[in-house]
């Protein structure tokens, strides 16, 4: 990989995907682009630090997460117009998805900024890969909120919906979430995948009803629920049409 080049007088911001859990995961593009950017901007500096330690990456840091991204933004621009080039990451995954990068797209484009991407580990999509529903068009729906009430109504936007969802879920709340999913949607087929690429990662597949018996009240790791679209088997018992 060359150095990154300048364009238009500016220098690029890479969006850069990082593992997800699974150190092996990370891409021969991102560690090099990791490298050669002068800084990283980091959702938690201190698991990127981690990161860039274990592959003996050194590059300073800027904090940039949800709750300081819109005063960062600005410093991260006039970095990028002094000609500086920036890696932003978040805490795993790919920035944007569930995750500060955004405000940071945004705010470059605008500027007239060239910005890229560096594929890596997405959480959602190891999880419908895995699933064993249909893949073929999907819905990826992020978190849930957090009140029983406009959870409810979150999930009653898509109880037609012919597409395969996805969602994300704390521990904290992954049997409210069941629970609620069931009420809306029915006894569908559905997964709950558990700490994907990591030591303990776990693929639980079944109806709604047979995962919600499948946990406990207050079960641990972090969770990706893929459950099947209105098409998909329905209620029924029979084997789904694909």
């Amino acid at each position: 990989m060359t150095t990154p080049s300048s364009v238009g007088g500016f220098l690029m911001l890479y969006l850069v995907s990082t593992p997800i859990g699974n150190l092996g995961d990370i891409t021969l593009r991102a560690l090099e682009t990791l490298k050669q950017v002068d800084y990283v901007a980091s959702e938690d500096t201190r698991r990127t630090g981690r990161l860039l330690k274990h592959f003996d990456i050194r590059k300073p840091q800027i904090s940039f997460h949800e709750h300081n991204e819109h005063k960062v933004i600005g410093r991260i621009v006039r970095l990028l117009q002094e000609g500086k080039s920036i890696a932003l990451v978040t805490s795993a995954g790919t920035p944007s998805i569930s995750d500060p990068g955004f405000v940071a797209l945004w705010e470059a484009v605008k500027e007239g900024i060239e910005v890229t991407a560096i594929p890596g580990a997405t959480a959602f999509v190891t999880a419908l890969v895995l699933s064993g529903m249909p893949v073929y068009s999907f819905t990826y729906r992020g978190f849930p909120p957090n009140k029983a009430g406009k959870r409810r109504r979150f999930l009653e936007m898509d109880k037609d919906s012919p597409h395969t969802l996805i969602y994300y879920e704390s521990p904290y709340r992954l049997r409210k979430f069941l629970e609620e999913a069931l009420d809306v949607f029915g006894n569908r087929h559905g997964a709950v995948c558990k700490e994907l690429t990591k030591l303990h990662e776990r693929v639980t597949r079944g109806r709604l009803s047979q995962l919600l018996d499948e946990f406990p009240e207050k079960p641990k790791g972090e969770y990706v629920i893929v459950i099947a679209g209105a098409e998909f088997g329905g209620n029924s018992d029979d084997e789904p049409d694909v």
